[in-house]
């Protein structure tokens, strides 16, 4: 019934949970005293994942996590990664200070894109997240039919498009929030994209391919979004996670809201138990080929898991004792 592989980002290292053929968990922390920012999955290969450190550069798996070997990036603090879904070998990687650079080699060696030095008013973003409070780039996201439309958030300044592949970039995109935290494509349909910020919103998305883009705060309680994900076969069904604030999301006592929209009408509450939550889902992933699965990962360790859209949820018998920003399902 659920993925067998799940592996998180915990804030410090990496956590890795695998079902054996007797159905039974084995849940292993990884890359001890390795500061681990981000991950990414490559959906031409299940066995190959990327890891983005805090000052170690970008590390690659070839057996979904168990093992790791340097990628390239030597010294730089990578906070998001993005492999393109029409070329396995061309990658993206997102840094703090906010610089982006790709790889056309499957990340063995990295260039940087000096358009992204050029974005008007880049000179305002500023991150109040972590220290130096330096803006950085929390997400890349690639559209799934045009390999050249590419998406980068930045946290805390803008939401950016590039249709050449990375080579130059626009401004921020009107109606995106500007202090992002979460953003994506849909996984088959380039039309559509979605984020979760955390400016006066929770929630935006485009319908045109990140060109223009419309925040939907109707039915939200919360406006700090945290998380976002859209189903697989309907684009127009998606879900946020939100919070009241910084504290409330990411502290020991998270205050959380999950909802569900579906066609632009406004959000519906969903979940496991009366909101506010007692857990944060700071990751929230669909199955990319089936309609209406969604995994929550929280800042506690927990898995949840529906597979009617939110209707109904399951825990996973297994905790991963913290999920911080970012896990993966394969």
């Amino acid at each position: 019934m659920y993925a067998n592989t799940f592996i998180a980002t915990t804030g410090e290292n990496l956590v890795r949970a695998e079902c054996d053929s007797k159905g039974e968990w084995d849940v292993q922390h990884l890359l001890q005293g390795t500061h681990v920012a981000c991950l990414a999955h490559d959906p031409h290969n299940a066995e190959k994942v990327y890891a983005g450190t805090q000052g170690d550069g970008i590390l690659i798996s070839n057996d979904r996590g168990k093992s790791w070997q340097a990628g390239g990036m030597q010294g730089k603090i990578v906070k998001s990664i993005a492999v393109s879904p029409h070329d396995p070998q061309r990658l993206y990687a997102g840094t703090n200070p906010a610089y982006l650079y790709i790889s056309r080699d499957g990340g063995q060696t990295w260039q940087e894109s000096a358009g992204f030095r050029k974005i008007p008013f880049r000179w305002w973003w500023f991150s109040p997240a972590e220290k130096p409070f330096t803006a950085y780039v929390q997400a890349i996201t690639v559209s799934p039919t045009d390999p050249e439309v590419v998406l980068a958030g930045i946290e805390f300044g803008a939401v950016l498009r590039s249709q050449d592949g990375g080579v130059t970039w626009s401004g921020h995109r009107t109606g995106a929030l500007r202090d992002c935290h979460n953003l994506k494509f849909h996984n088959a349909n380039g039309d559509w994209a979605y984020e979760a910020g955390g400016t006066g919103g929770g929630a935006s998305f485009s319908r045109d391919g990140g060109r223009s883009w419309r925040k939907l705060k109707d039915g939200l309680a919360k406006n700090y979004g945290v998380s976002c994900a859209a189903d697989a076969l309907k684009p127009e069904v998606w879900y946020v996670s939100v919070a009241p604030s910084p504290a409330k999301a990411y502290g020991e006592q998270p205050q959380a809201y999950l909802y569900r929209t579906r066609g632009g009408a406004a959000w519906e509450p969903i979940g496991w138990e009366d909101f506010p939550m007692s857990g944060m889902p700071i990751s929230l992933v669909t199955h990319p080929h089936k309609s209406g699965r969604l995994y929550a990962g929280l800042t506690n360790g927990d898995l949840w898991h529906t597979a009617d859209y939110g209707d109904s949820w399951d825990k996973l018998p297994f905790n991963l004792q913290a999920i911080w920003r970012q896990m993966l399902v394969i």
